[in-house]
């Protein structure tokens, strides 16, 4: 039994086609055929129910594939491990960041490639929901995005700065020299709406229910940059982190008049999982930067 075989199971087994498990691992379906049929020889069981209308996991699949996740897992872990007691600083790091964190990054990510060269930086940027589940499942090595409202008993999360909902309007806007704003304010203004996957929507619908749909609400993206243009070139008025107007020229954050709107950005882990080199050191570097120092929290020594 070969750690590639079972990695075209498990695969295999996630997708239930073989034309697309072949595509996602970069191999032929008959090479992924023919190793995951030598896997079952191997065995001596079938693990897979092959038909005219698709396939299926029989019982003993089932029962091998978090055996084989796990055991990949480990495999990982082991190589991830040795690597770094080499004293290296090579391979992989994969970061999920949420929309809002990006102009937060940039800065750890030029001093990061500076200082470390030999490591690749894997960036993927997704809603809070898929970043988390990407982390419980290992695609990447920890996440940076606010605080969920919902703790996961799987995951720790580790304050790195607070924040709080803020109006974003242009430096012109009739509104731009407010100290704060109530929500009432805003109804006479058409309005840029972070999408409904985002974190920042999803905390305006939590602080503020029922308050969408009195809005004028013209625009809808999950795109900040899109937000952000739109929201610098015309009269229009979004509801972000405070964050995300880092090195942005032309905005205003206006607190919002209302009591509880705090966004915790933070840090999230996998309990009890080895910690990669990179990632501290990664992490290290972003809590020096400038867009986060003045409120880092210090629970990474």
């Amino acid at each position: 039994m070969e750690l590639r075989q079972l990695k075209y199971f498990v695969k295999t087994a996630e997708t239930l086609n073989f034309s697309e498990a072949a595509r996602e691992l970069f191999i032929t379906q008959s090479t992924l055929s023919q190793q995951v049929r030598c896997l079952e020889q191997e065995l001596g069981v079938d693990l897979f129910q092959r038909d005219s209308h698709g396939v299926m996991l029989t019982e003993n699949g089932e029962r091998l594939l978090p055996i084989a996740r796990r055991t990949l897992e480990d495999a990982d872990q082991c190589f991830t491990q040795i690597s770094d007691l080499k004293q290296m600083l090579s391979g992989v790091l994969n970061i999920g960041i949420s929309y809002t964190f990006a102009p937060v990054l940039m800065e750890a990510v030029k001093e990061f490639t500076a200082q470390y060269p030999g490591v690749r930086l894997n960036i993927i940027c997704r809603t809070m929901e898929e970043l988390l589940e990407l982390l419980k499942k290992r695609e990447v090595d920890f996440v940076l995005c606010f605080k969920p409202h919902i703790t996961d008993n799987e995951i720790e999360s580790h304050i790195l700065f607070d924040n709080q909902l803020s109006v974003i309007v242009s430096r012109t806007h009739p509104l731009a020299e407010r100290s704060s704003i109530g929500i009432g304010d805003i109804l006479p203004y058409r309005v840029v709406m972070p999408a409904r996957e985002t974190q920042a929507r999803k905390a305006f619908e939590l602080f503020f229910p029922g308050t969408t749909e009195k809005l004028k609400v013209v625009v809808e993206s999950n795109e900040v940059h899109v937000i952000l243009d739109l929201v610098r070139t015309t009269q229009m008025v979004t509801f972000l982190s405070e964050a995300t107007l880092y090195q942005n020229n032309g905005l205003v954050a206006i607190p919002i008049d209302a009591p509880d709107t705090q966004l915790e950005g933070c840090v999230h882990t996998l309990k009890k999982v080895y910690r990669k080199r990179a990632a501290e050191e990664f992490i290290r570097i972003l809590r020096a930067t400038d867009a986060v120092r003045e409120r880092a929290n210090g629970w990474l020594k």
